[in-house]
């Protein structure tokens, strides 16, 4: 059985309740394989664990890589110092997070101050009703639609715990995005048949990218075991298989590989061949041919639309079109 109360969740355990699952929370949806490691942090362990080698089951589980993926609170500080020099990696702290999205929801609201009040490097949750203004209503809460971009282990979206000290937080006294939507699906359901309804709508609109796979991965878990939190805390029992790997599904599209300067999966852009060109070193020697190449003009020029990368697809699931992210925001928000 999954133990959802860990801080560190163990891929051993989610393969022996399911591989499926883990399968799906591996996939990649742009390229049909699994996501891969975006880093070099783990080509100490051989084959296989090359930043551009996609993250297989047997490479993060049993008894040689059970331990292997560890969220940022547990590794070494030597281990966090590097991953911050060489990828600009920096963990925010749960406090942070929550004053950020409080400016969130009090542009959503106009008012402030309506999950919790903020403390010095804390915060107080208020537990009264959330009203909503004349002109909005829960539902639209819900369906309004929010992205982490380079998210880590998701911490602005889900805060089972605090990223830099692994400290774990009560799902009452939560301050992610999706946290709240779940506040308020329980605050305005009135059966569990709605509340299931509308906890589906608010996983389908909550959305994240991140580069390194090691972080998805995390991330994917963080989000699906805040599911499991949620709909345990509504009927105390964990949701049956079909309906994880539904959500598991959802999130496998929803929190996807991306590099967030270029809008491709990692590592796919690439030289081409546009001709060759004759080599003579001197007056009779023999000539010779070398192929000329030409780089990703994306890369070249800096611009975002001229990568020939693979672009990452993202879903959206009120119309069930799956698009580019980079032509989405590109259309939504003009030249991105």
């Amino acid at each position: 059985m999954i133990d959802i109360t860990k801080v560190d969740i163990s891929e051993d355990e989610i393969k022996e309740f399911s591989q499926e699952l883990l399968e799906i929370l591996l996939i990649d949806r742009t390229t049909n394989q699994n996501i891969i490691w975006a880093t070099d942090d783990y080509q100490y362990n051989g084959e296989g664990f090359d930043k551009t080698d996609n993250i297989e089951i047997d490479k993060i589980t049993g008894e040689l890589y059970s331990a292997i993926i560890r969220p940022r609170s547990v590794k070494t500080i030597e281990q966090q110092k590097s991953r911050a020099r060489s990828k600009a990696e920096v963990f925010t702290p749960a406090w942070l997070c929550n004053k950020q999205n409080n400016l969130l929801d009090e542009s959503f609201f106009g008012k402030a101050n309506l999950f919790n009040t903020e403390s010095d490097m804390g915060w107080t949750t208020l537990y009264n009703k959330i009203l909503f203004p004349e002109s909005k209503n829960w539902k639209d809460y819900i369906l309004n639609p929010v992205l982490e971009i380079s998210c880590g282990e998701a911490p602005y979206l889900v805060s089972r715990y605090d990223t830099t000290n692994g400290m774990g937080i009560a799902p009452t006294n939560r301050i992610g995005l999706l946290d709240r939507k779940f506040r308020i699906i329980s605050e305005n359901t009135t059966n569990n048949e709605e509340w299931l309804e509308w906890s589906v709508k608010a996983m389908e609109h909550t959305y994240g990218f991140e580069l390194q796979g090691d972080n998805l991965l995390i991330a994917r878990e963080n989000v699906l075991f805040t599911y499991f939190d949620y709909y345990h805390q509504r009927y105390n029992v964990l949701p049956d298989i079909e309906l994880i790997k539904k959500i598991a599904t959802i999130i496998s599209w929803n929190l996807w590989q991306m590099d967030g300067l270029k809008l491709v999966v990692p590592f796919s852009c690439h030289d081409t061949v546009v001709g060759q060109q004759q080599l003579s070193f001197e007056e009779g020697s023999i000539f010779n041919s070398v192929e000329k190449h030409q780089p990703c003009p994306g890369c070249l020029k800096g611009n975002k639309l001229l990568h020939n990368g693979v672009y990452c697809n993202i879903k959206d699931w009120d119309t069930g079109v799956v698009d580019s992210f980079s032509k989405i925001t590109t259309n939504q928000y003009g030249k991105i």
